[in-house]
């Protein structure tokens, strides 16, 4: 696949970057390389989507309930 070069740069086609949120680009030579960044697990994911139990007491005695 051939693209046209503007004085904006490149336009990469939807389809063929998937569904992924986020590419990383690196030049070596004469070469541009366009990798996908794989999603990783956040931290901040952390709690987001909680387990419900009849346990009320798990933020205070969560090392209890781990052993």
């Amino acid at each position: 696949m051939k693209l046209k070069v503007t004085e904006k740069g490149v336009f990469i086609p939807k389809e063929l970057l998937g569904d992924s949120q986020e590419v990383e680009v690196t030049q070596e030579d004469e070469k541009i390389i366009i990798t996908v960044v794989k999603n990783r697990p956040s931290i901040w994911d952390l709690g987001k989507n909680p387990v419900k139990c009849d346990v009320d007491d798990v933020a205070i005695n969560h090392d209890i309930y781990l052993y």
